[in-house]
Parts: structure tokens; sequence; C-alpha cells
């Protein structure tokens, strides 16, 4: 099942597996968001919940019972309701289950809230906390832009000057090694050599958008207000760029396994709601 919304500029298209945004289109008919070709990379934008990354040993605790999540954990695999539907906006819904509660022993409601506004794609995610104690989470996107031209056109800028410190991965958890993203006239021109040790992990930026550009231009934008980290991330010889707002990370290994006292982890008190939301925007 899919379900399209729209207005005068721009299309986009939803799976309800997942809740996954798979196209977004101008009203030329421009394709912005990857194909999801698994010779390269099968999804399109999944969304990051219950956690954001790897789990060291992909394994947590709670109150002293074991239990086991993949990375990114499970919403992307899952089959969302569609609860409400308008001309420009549609709201998707994921309930807890018996199956959930095996991997992730919470009483949830998710919701991704798509709403188009002019050349703009709002995404917003709504977690609420049905359960009778602390619901502790991480949320992010995954949004991969395709980039169908020469991957060296491209380079993307931020919105303010900064030390553009990340973390490496190693083992898919977060190492304590950390790197400086260079710029040049403040834009950081695109190669795959800078994604040679996966994704670039940043913990906290100043800046609360991201441009990228097409022969200096720009091309498109992601704002990012309400998230505090941020991934980038591509694969060998791959026409896209992820950019990826993320509210919490993957494991360091110096994790004690408490999912309560993982860095980066929201805590959601009974009966409460969070809200936070990411912007697209075509240029």
């Amino acid at each position: 099942m899919n379900t399209t919304i729209s207005n005068s500029t721009l299309t986009a298209s939803i799976k309800h597996l997942g809740a996954e945004l798979y196209s977004l289109k101008d009203n030329k008919k421009q394709e912005y968001i990857w194909e999801g070709n698994p010779d390269f990379w099968g999804k399109h934008s999944p969304v990051l919940f219950p956690i954001v990354g790897t789990l060291k040993n992909n394994t947590y605790k709670i109150n002293g019972k074991e239990y086991q999540l993949p990375r990114h954990g499970f919403a992307r695999d899952m089959e969302f309701e569609l609860i409400e539907k308008a001309e420009n906006k549609a709201i998707f819904s994921l309930k807890s289950s018996e199956e959930t509660l095996k991997k992730y022993p919470f009483d949830f409601e998710l919701q991704l809230i798509y709403t188009l506004n002019e050349s703009s794609l709002e995404l917003e995610y709504k977690v609420l906390n049905k359960g009778t104690e602390k619901l502790p989470f991480s949320i992010g996107a995954h949004p991969a832009i395709a980039l169908p031209d020469h991957f060296e056109q491209y380079a993307m800028k931020f919105e303010k000057e900064e030390e553009l410190k990340y973390y490496l991965l190693e083992n898919d958890l977060i190492s304590s090694k950390t790197k400086i993203l260079e710029t040049i006239n403040d834009e950081i021109p695109l190669n795959y050599e800078l994604f040679k040790n996966d994704a670039l992990i940043f913990k906290t930026l100043n800046s609360k958008s991201l441009t990228i550009l097409k022969d200096s231009k720009p091309y498109v934008k992601v704002d990012y207000n309400d998230f505090p980290s941020l991934g980038i991330w591509t694969k060998e010889n791959a026409p896209f760029i992820c950019i990826e707002p993320w509210l919490g990370y993957s494991d360091t290994d110096q994790n004690s396994g408490n999912l309560y006292e993982k860095e980066g982890i929201l805590i959601l008190e009974e009966n409460k709601s969070f809200a936070a939301k990411f912007t697209i925007t075509i240029h």
C-alpha cells in the first residue's frame, strides 16, 4: 500500500511499510529521493526507532532482563496504519503489539506526519508513551537525496561556520576517535573518500540546517532544528547522499547495556508525548 500527497509544487509518495517516503517530485517531475536500487542500498528514507544506530552486541537491558534490537530498530520494517489523509498531508501510526513487546517491552504509539508546504516537505515524528513506566527511546531520519549527476558536482554547506567535529565508527559502534571535516570557502565538496569509514557522525552542531549545492547553487536544503545530532552517509559510487537528523546514536563499547543509561537516549514520562520535525526544501 502507498499513499500520495501533493500541492502545486511537490508530490510525495509514502509506503505504508515503514511509513517510508520513497518519492518526492517537483512539478517538472524531477525526483529528489533515491530510487532504492538494492545494488547500492534498498531503502529510501527509513524511520529509525526505537534506537538510532547499533547497540553493543545488538543487546540492551531493562530491569535486568536482556532484549535484542537490530541496527536502527524495527519501525522501518513494520506496517503502519494511515489514520488521516488530506490533499497535502498524511498521518501514519504504528502501535506496540505482541510482536514489538518481545523486542521492546513498552506500550507506545509512533506517528509520522507528512505535510507539504509550498516547496518543502515537513516530516514530524510523534511518540506517545501509553504505558505505566518511563519510555526510553531514540528516533532519527535517514532520507537519501538523489544526486543524478556526477557526485563531485555536489557540495554541502552548513548554516553556520563552526568546527565540524565528527566521530568515527568502529564495528558499527561510536569510537572516541574524531576528525574535523574540512571546508573550502565554507563548502564541503562531495567525494566518496569522505565515507570510506562509513557515516560521518556529528553528536552536536551549532548549525540547524544543511544545504546540498549542485555546481555551487542550492539544490536541496534540510532543516533539523529539533535534532541535536546528524549523520551523513553514502556508499561507494552510489548516486545519493543521506542527510540524517538524529535524536540519539550508536552505543560506544563502554555502554553498560542499560537502555535508560544509554548516551543520547530520550526518556518519556507515562502518558506524555514527544514531537520533533525536520523539513526537506527543494530549490
